[in-house]
């Protein structure tokens, strides 16, 4: 049974090891491989200290998924930003859904008006996925990724809360 649940400092290494695994893929993050566990840390740290919402899907001692809301400074501290993802042998069985459904609701409380995400175009899953929790697409970053030699697009989306 996988529980989503918000995460400790005690979770920044198991988180650390399925994040990688993720980066590894080289299809969904941004990131190629996991930054180093200390600054990693150092950033988990700063975001509980400071509002952010982490969560993570905990199978067990495992981390299979995660998703974090970061709120942004000075003039964009209404607006949060979204990460997530799920450990490949974990994905299609609704963890993700219930992870932003998570992040969604803490998003309300903190109270944050806007929840903006940028999504690589070919991942249809969780394309798909934003528009069902009612997210919309604000633009196109055409071109704006070269791995491999091969190009994606982002996309850009938002969930107005307010």
């Amino acid at each position: 049974m996988v529980e989503v649940r918000p995460m400790t400092m005690e979770d920044v290494p198991a988180f650390h090891t399925t994040l990688d695994a993720v980066a590894r893929e080289r299809r969904y993050l941004r990131m190629l491989e996991a930054p180093l566990l200390e600054k990693l840390t150092d950033f988990i740290r700063k975001g509980l200290e400071n509002d952010a919402i982490h969560l993570v899907a905990a199978d067990e001692s495992h981390i299979v998924g995660w998703c974090d809301i970061t709120p942004g400074s000075n003039g964009e501290a209404h607006v949060g930003y979204l990460g997530m993802g799920v450990h490949l042998n974990f994905r299609g069985q609704g963890i993700g859904q219930r992870l932003m459904e998570s992040a969604i609701a803490q998003a309300r409380a903190i109270p944050l008006e806007k929840i903006e995400l940028q999504v690589y175009t070919s991942n249809t899953p969780a394309v798909a996925l934003y528009k069902k929790l009612s997210f919309v697409e604000e633009g196109l970053r055409q071109r704006a990724r070269c791995v491999d030699g091969v190009y994606q697009d982002i996309l850009l989306m938002a969930l107005f809360l307010r």
